[in-house]
Order: structure tokens, then sequence, then C-alpha cells
């Protein structure tokens, strides 16, 4: 693998794929020379749309690699920070037992796409991915806090890994209970504000309406999954209201289909922490019972046929 990606690197020249560096450098420059407004700060590709993890991450690149003018150095680093994630991944998939130790050779030859984004666009992309893939070990590991914390993190970098979010908060409540969740959903709030604390002294508006912009579009000519619609519809405010939608009711269905059990709970413990009470928190409470109810009268009677299979063994 290390030797595919020296190859991979030496045969495409830089300059031909390029295309996100140069702008991450300019980004990160203006930061350096004191720029801390966020709609001030911008690249060749246009402003700069990453949270601060992102910015003090590329800062560090842009010195390492002589103000980001060293490829060569660059693209080493993120050949180290490839072998990184395709070591995380391969853990993860150990530690769930889910794939025959055999695939992870094929996943090495067969990650072409991967070797471009990572060695010959050097994009942000990889970062925010190693610290998520290093995020699911801890979290994998019961080491939830500092799992948390990575999760923010790779957030930190590329607002992307938000996605990711509701499958971490069904853990944390699973885990944890709605109590016992909020001081882990505290650390991933926390470093947030402490990371984008200089931009949010200058200007909070600026910083989070660029680098959290819910609304930011993504360019049809980069796009993988949505290729086959027309670049209008791709375009088209009503598609991405629909995505959201699908999205959002997808997680509800799961929620009341699959998760219902973890929502009954965590509605009565919010219920009963609510104090004083409120006409919601009564009456989900009294929803809350009459779905356990439903679901003990609906459900199994496994108690006659144990008697019965008691009095034959007798």
């Amino acid at each position: 693998e290390i030797l595919n990606l020296e190859v991979t690197t030496s045969s495409c020249p830089f300059p031909d794929t390029e295309i996100d560096w140069k702008a991450y450098m300019a980004e990160v420059e203006g930061v350096i020379n004191g720029t801390y407004d966020y709609t001030q700060l911008r690249g060749d590709t246009g402003p700069l749309v990453y949270p601060a993890g992102f910015v003090y991450i590329f800062m560090g690149l842009y010195y390492a690699t002589g103000r980001g003018t060293d490829i060569r150095m660059a693209q080493h680093i993120f050949a180290v920070l490839y072998l990184a994630t395709l070591l995380l991944v391969f853990l993860i998939y150990h530690q769930t037992c889910k794939v025959p130790p055999f695939v992870f050779f094929f996943m090495c030859c067969a990650s072409y796409r991967v070797h471009s984004i990572f060695v010959l666009r050097l994009f942000n992309d990889p970062v925010a991915m190693v610290l998520l893939f290093l995020s699911i070990n801890l979290l994998l590991a019961q080491r939830w806090s500092w799992g948390c914390c990575c999760f923010s993190l790779a957030v930190s970098v590329k607002m992307n890994v938000l996605l990711f979010a509701p499958g971490l908060l069904f853990l944390l409540l699973t885990q944890f209970g709605l109590r016992g969740a909020l001081p882990k959903l505290g650390i991933c709030a926390v470093l947030q504000v402490v990371l984008g604390l200089p931009f949010l002294l200058e200007n909070p508006v600026g910083y989070v309406s660029r680098s959290f912009d819910l609304g930011r579009q993504f360019l049809f000519r980069w796009t993988v999954n949505w290729r086959f619609l027309p670049e209008a519809l791709f375009l088209h405010r009503a598609f991405h209201l629909a995505l959201l939608t699908v999205h959002l009711t997808l997680l509800l269905l799961f929620a009341l289909c699959r998760w219902h059990r973890l929502l009954v709970l965590g509605l009565i413990e919010l219920s009963w922490n609510t104090y004083p009470s409120t006409s919601c928190s009564s009456g989900a409470l009294h929803m809350c019972h009459a779905v356990i109810l439903l679901q003990l009268w609906l459900g199994p009677q496994p108690f006659p046929k144990t008697i019965q299979h008691s009095k034959k063994a007798h």
C-alpha cells in the first residue's frame, strides 16, 4: 500500500490534480496575518466555509510545507494520514466482526478514489474522517468522553460530519439515558466554542453563518450520488428541502418503529425531570404510559406456555 501511494503521487503531476490546496493555504494565511473576521477570509475558490478546527490543522500544514509550497511533503503527510485511516477502519471491522480478514486486502486494492482524495487532491475530508473513525473506535472501546471529543474535533474540520450526529445521539441515549447523555453532548458543544473563540469574539454571526452554513449549495460538477439528475433539479431549493424531509422522516420512522423503547423511556425521564410540570410534559407522560400498556396488550403471552411446559416436565 505504501508503494502504491508512492507510485500514485509520482505518476500524477500536482498541478493537474490540485483543486483546493492553494485556496486552503490562502485562507489560513489570512488568519496568520491577523484577520479573525470570517467574512473577510477568502481563497481562490471563494470564502472560507469551514470551522475553526480546519484553520488550526491546516495552519500546521502551512508551516510544515513551507507556506504550502512543498507539495511532496504535503503528499507524504496525507499518505501517513491515509494509512492511519485505513488502520482505524480495519480496527472497526475487526471489533464488530462483520468482515473476514481477507477482505481488507481487496479494500486496499480497490481504493483508487480514496488515494486521489488523500494524496492527489489534499482535501480536508481525510482530516475530518480520520478523526471520525478515531471517535468510532473510542466509542466501541467504551471511551465515551474521548469519543465525543474526537467527534467534535471532526465536526470542527468539516460540517458534513454532523450527518453522523443522530447515530451518536442514539448511542449516548441508549448507554446513559437523557440525563447522562447531556454531559457528553456538553463536551461536543464546549469544544466547538473553545476552538471558535478567537473568531466568535471578532464576529460571532459571521463565524457561525460561514462555518455552519446549512444553506450552502454543492456544485453539480462535483456530485457523484446525483449525477443522473438534471442540473436544474439538482440545484433547485425544492430538491434540497425534499432530501431534508426524507432524512427527517426516516429518523422519525426509525425512532417510532425501531427505537420506540428508547424514545418512550427518554420521554418519561424528560417528563419527570421537567419542573415545574407543563402541559407538554404531562401529556407526554400519559402518551408514553399508553404506549407501554398497548405494547403489553399486543405483545406475546409466554406465561401460560411456561406453566404448561413445567407440568409436562413433572
